[in-house]
Formats: structure tokens, sequence, C-alpha cells
């Protein structure tokens, strides 16, 4: 069983090797031809230099000796030579050079696909993935790509070459050395195959524990406060310490067996050199095979130019190992399944014309969804009315959290949804986004089924003010802006203002201009909260969403929060998560949740008078956990 699975690996990490050469060659393949054609020329002048010792003592020093030849006919023979080298030397220079281009542009590709792909996976994808995971893809796994294909991928190659060209010399020079050097050179291929298969495994493992290490200490990083609270230290060190060993274990493993390649590489190389040297010599000696003491030296020569190279593509099929680890890693990425988009109904700009809306290119702040039909299209106004018909939904097909969710927000409404932990409330603000799909039922936007609006038009639509704010690196303007890319400063301010984060951004040093980073961790949670409104107040959206938005904050700040909340929300469709009750008393409807279930809906007043679920949260019988 263990040999089947290995033979897979092996058979795995071949596709992934030919995949990475794909994107190597794509848009560099003129590069990578003249790359081989300077490694080819680079090798063969190193193999002309070990054939000239053959010249050298055959046809110029012995002959010297004897006094048939001078001096001058060496003097121009090494000036030959010489002029080979440099030609071997500036081969060599010049594939270093190309490679450059192409290793860094291979990685920019890469990186590009890798974020693009990443940018259209869903949630989902995010929420069941740590982040310190993928980040070690970009950082470590593509790290170890630029390693073999600037260094081991080249040196592999011209060791190739040189063995290829080292062994055709050797066989021209004398068989019956050649076939002891190829003995070896079995033992040699033997030991490799055995100890590679071994490293492997390691190395891929070195690669996912790796990944798992940055993900914990990204993680313990972001809960600092948590684990100080709650006196935690010791019991996430030790957990640190359980994956550090993790890794260590597997890179102890991996580079253990991947030390033991140089030296025995190395003892078997001078192993060949010995035997070589004492057949030979005899050969010499006794005049076995016509060989000459000339070739007797080149032969040896060779013999040492071919037992390094072939350490060096041992030596280098390591790297070439690790960084097939890591590149398994990143196209795995790159193959996870996209968000689907099925959607046909986009969102357009209209204008009022003679015979209705009309789409225009204008910027009118008038919508419409914009529905394919046999003759053309037709045009819905976007208006806000969201429905939900007996929706089921589950985060897996055998787990359903939601069941038989029935509702509806009319244009303008705003409704509200209160329960415990877990009770499916921002599911219900998942759904709406398209963030999952529902398993049962249809939830419509306007009389449209949601799955017919293309996803990036459906959420343009929509605005949302989360309890956990985002702040991007960049200014306060940008910041706000990142709701409607091409919003004027102008637009920008004002929705600073309907948001009451205007009074506060201008009290700082630069104004709209503050700079930002650390997720805003110079401003307070209020201020990052207003900003966060203001970025919904922009976008303009004529459905918002508001998730729990002021439930981290203090009265003080809530009551201003809050207006610039009632501000926003004036004339649009509203979903409120809310955990202070009486930030919700003045909703259409409130829906009351219990294990993905609605089990009651009503006002304010109708529900206390029901007393149910929803009053006795009201007057403390219960609490929301």
């Amino acid at each position: 069983m263990a040999r089947v699975t290995k033979m897979k690996m092996s058979q795995d990490e071949m596709k992934v090797f030919k995949r990475l050469m794909a994107y190597i060659m794509k848009g560099h393949a003129w590069r990578c031809l003249a790359v081989l054609c300077f490694i080819l020329i680079s090798a063969l002048a190193n193999v002309m230099g070990s054939l000239f010792i053959k010249s050298l003592i055959d046809d110029y020093i012995l002959p010297i000796v004897d006094g048939t030849i001078g001096f001058s006919a060496l003097f121009y023979a090494l000036i030959v030579m010489a002029l080979i080298y440099l030609v071997g030397i500036f081969a060599t220079y010049m594939y270093n050079y190309l490679l450059i281009e192409v290793a860094q542009g291979s990685l920019k590709r890469i990186r590009d696909d890798l974020f693009e792909h990443m940018e259209k996976l869903p949630i989902k994808y995010f929420d069941t993935h740590s982040h310190g995971d993928i980040m070690s893809i970009y950082t470590n796994d593509t790290d170890t790509l630029r390693q073999v294909i600037s260094q081991s991928i080249p040196q592999f190659l011209s060791s190739l070459m040189t063995v290829i060209s080292v062994f055709i010399s050797m066989l021209i020079i004398s068989i019956p050395l050649t076939l002891i050097v190829v003995v070896i050179l079995l033992i040699m291929y033997g030991m490799t195959k055995y100890i590679s298969k071994r490293s492997g495994y390691y190395f891929s493992k070195q690669q996912e524990c790796l990944g798992k290490e940055n993900g914990y200490i990204e993680e313990m990083m972001e809960g600092q406060k948590v684990i100080k609270v709650f006196t935690h230290e010791p019991q996430v060190i030790q957990e640190f310490n359980r994956i550090n060993e993790e890794l260590f274990e597997s890179s102890y493993r991996a580079n253990e067996y991947a030390n033991i390649f140089v030296p025995i590489m190395n003892n078997l190389g001078n192993l060949s050199y010995v035997l070589t040297a004492l057949f030979g010599g005899l050969f010499a000696i006794y005049g076995i095979g016509s060989l000459t003491l000339g070739e007797l030296a080149s032969f040896l020569q060779l013999n040492r130019s071919f037992n390094q190279p072939i350490n060096q593509i041992t030596q280098q099929l390591n790297s070439v190992i690790m960084a097939l680890a890591g590149a398994k890693r990143i196209f795995h990425l790159m193959d996870e399944t996209i968000e689907y988009d099925e959607g046909i109904v986009t969102l357009t700009c209209v204008k009022e014309g003679e015979h209705g809306l009309e789409v225009t290119d204008e910027e009118t702040n008038l919508w419409a969804w914009k529905h394919p039909r046999e003759n053309g299209y037709e045009l819905v106004p976007l208006a806000g009315n969201v429905q939900f018909h007996h929706v089921d939904f589950g985060y897996t097909d055998e787990k359903i959290v939601l069941h038989d969710i029935d509702l509806f927000a009319k244009p303008g409404q705003k409704v509200a949804f209160v329960g415990a932990t877990g009770a499916g409330k921002t599911t219900i603000m998942n759904l709406i986004n398209r963030f999952y799909d529902i398993q049962k039922g249809s939830i419509t936007y306007d009389g449209i089924d949601i799955k017919l609006i293309k996803k990036p038009d459906l959420r343009r639509s929509l605005g949302i003010v989360l309890q956990d704010t985002h702040l991007f690196t960049g200014t306060i303007m940008e910041n706000i802006r990142f709701g409607k890319p091409h919003a004027t400063d102008e637009e920008v301010i004002e929705a600073a203002k309907l948001a009451n984060a205007d009074t506060f951004i201008r009290h700082l040093e630069n104004g709209y201009e503050t700079m930002l980073d650390g997720d805003g961790s110079s401003l307070s949670q209020g201020q990052r909260q207003l900003l966060s409104i203001a970025r919904a107040a922009v976008a303009n959206p004529p459905v918002l969403i508001l998730d729990e938005a002021t439930s981290s904050i203090d009265s003080r700040t809530e009551k201003i929060v809050q207006d610039g909340m009632d501000k926003l929300m004036d004339g649009r469709t509203v979903f409120v998560i809310a955990h202070r009750l009486s930030t919700i008393q003045n909703s259409d409807v409130i829906m009351v949740m219990d294990l993905g279930r609605i089990i009651e809906r009503g006002t304010h007043d109708d529900l206390i008078k029901e007393h149910g679920v929803y009053y006795q949260l009201y007057t403390g019988g219960l609490e929301l956990d």
C-alpha cells in the first residue's frame, strides 16, 4: 500500500512540475530557449577544457620533451583554449542574467493570478481556511518557487547537459573505464531514488506545518487582548510549542534525508575516481585498449567533471521537491472553485423619458434592474422590496440552520431581528448578499429572484454596516470613497456629514487626508464605526443592513452613531440585527428568532402585548447571549 501511495505522489509531483514549467514558459519562451542555448554552450566549454588535457599531454608536452615541436605551438593552443573558456564564462553570465527576468516575471504572474483567483472565491472559503495559512502561500511557498526557478532548475539543466556531453566524451576515450563509471552511477541513482521518495513526503509536510504555524501566530496576534485578559498565555504557548514541534519534526526529517545526499554522492564519486585511476593506470602501463597517458589524464578530469554535476543534480533535486510541495499548495488555491454567478439581471442608471424609464450614462441616482427578455429587456425600478419565500438553508446540506423563513420588507421599511447567538440572524444577512446560496425556497428583490441578479450588481445595491468595522490603509477620504470609487470629494464630505463623522474628521491634524493604518487603530471604536456608516452613505444604497453596529461602543458614542444611522436609514429598506432592544423599538416589524426559526413577529407594541419571548427579553426575563 505504501508503495502505491508513493507512486501516486510522484505522479502528482510530475503534474505540478509540468504546470509550473508551463507558467515559466508562457511569456518567456524565447528567453527560456536562449537560457538553454547558453547553458549548453557553457557545458560544452567545460567539457572541451577537460578534453584539452589529452591534447596538451599527447600532442604538446610529450612532443616538446622529445624535441619534435617547439613552445610556439603550445602557446597558440593555450590561446585558443582561453578563448573557449571566455565563451563559457560569457554564456554562464548571460543565462544567469536572463533567468532574473524569467524568475521574477513568472513569480509576478503567479502572484497576480493567485490574488485575482482569490478575490473570486466565495466567502465560505475564507470562513473555513486559516488566513495565516493563505498568507504562507504568498510568502513561503512563492519564495521556494523563486529559488527553484532562478537556481535549482538552471543548475539542474546545466548539470544534466554536462553529464551527457561528458559521458559521450568518456565513451570516445575508453569504453571499459566508462563502464566502471556507469556501475557507480547506477548505485548513485538507486540511492537518489530511495532518499528522494522519503524526503518528498516530509518536505510537503513541512510546508503544511509552516502554513499552520503562520495561521496560529496571526490568530494569536489578533487575539492578544483576550489572551491577556483571561491570562491564557501558558495555554497558547503550550499549543504553539505543539505546532512548532510538528514543524520541527517534519523539517528535521526532510533535511535529515536531504543532508545525507551530499556525503553519500561525494563518497561514491570519489570511489568512481579511484577505480578509474587504478584500472586506467593498469591499462596505460600494459597498453590495454591503446589508452595513452594523455587520454587517462583527460578521462580522470572528465570523471571528476562527471561526478560533480551528478552531485549537483541530487542536491538540486531536494530544492525541486521542496518547491513542488509549495507549488502544489499554490495551484491547489488556484484550483479552488470560484464564486459561481449565473445572474443575467444587471443594475443600470436610468432617467425619466417620454415613454417611462430609459437607460442613461448620466449620474441620476435613479436606478433600475435591467432584465433581459426575448424582445430586448425590461427595466424594473430599484425600490428595495426584499422577500424570503419559505427559505431553508444550511452551511452544509447535512445540517440545516434556517427553517422555513418567510418574511418581506417593503421599500422604506425597517425590519429588525433579535434572538440569541446562533439563532440565525447574521445568516439571513449573508443570504441577502448571496454570500451563501439557499437549499430550498427563494429570495426575491423587487420581484426578481436574486439568483437571476449578477452578484456584483446585487451587492452594489446593498449597504452594510457591521459590528466589526474594517478600515484599509489609506486616507480617511479614500476609506469613505471605498463605498463608491468614483465619488467626488464633495460627495464624500456630504456622506461624512450625514453619518455625523465630519466633525471629528475636521479636528484631526490632516482632516480627510489623515492616513490610517493598522485597521484604523489610531481612532476610537465609535469613530471607526462612523466612518463605516459614511462609507455606506456615500454608496447611497436602497437597502441597508446593520449587523449589531452599535453593540461594541459606549452609550454616549452610541447616541452619535445611532443619530448617524437614523439619517442613513431614512427612506431606505433596512435590516437590523440588534443587541440593544432600545435601538429597534421604532422598527416597522421585529422578528424574534430561535434556533433558525422565526417564532414571533410584529411591531414593538404588538409583541409587548403578546407577553411572549420578546416581552421577556425586553423586561429582563430573558437575556440575549
